[in-house]
């Protein structure tokens, strides 16, 4: 699985591109050949489709994840602190 432009080494961790799908049954990552699909159960609200993709993304990573941008678009960059691209690609694998 290459996943070139999706995730990005930068020195406070990894940039990750994903495409966001608000008002989902239930919270889950969906892997595509080039993007990360995340389907988020909340509407996109007063900022509660991006309080819910970092609180579930940080649980996932077991890592600190904040929005460096796209907060009010459906495509966002993240950056996981702390983390190898090569260790995001091992646990986003887990979701094929």
């Amino acid at each position: 699985m290459k996943r070139r432009g999706i995730l990005r080494q930068v020195a406070e961790g990894t940039i990750l591109e994903v495409s966001v799908k608000p008002k989902a049954k239930r919270f889950k990552i969906a892997l595509d050949e080039n993007e990360v699909i995340v389907f988020c159960r909340e509407s996109p609200r007063k900022g509660k489709v991006n309080l819910e993709l970092v609180r579930e993304l940080s649980k996932i990573f077991c890592r600190r994840v904040e929005i460096v941008s796209g907060f009010r678009y459906r495509q966002k960059k993240l950056l996981v602190r702390d983390i190898k691209p090569s260790e995001v690609e091992a646990i986003l694998s887990k979701f094929r």
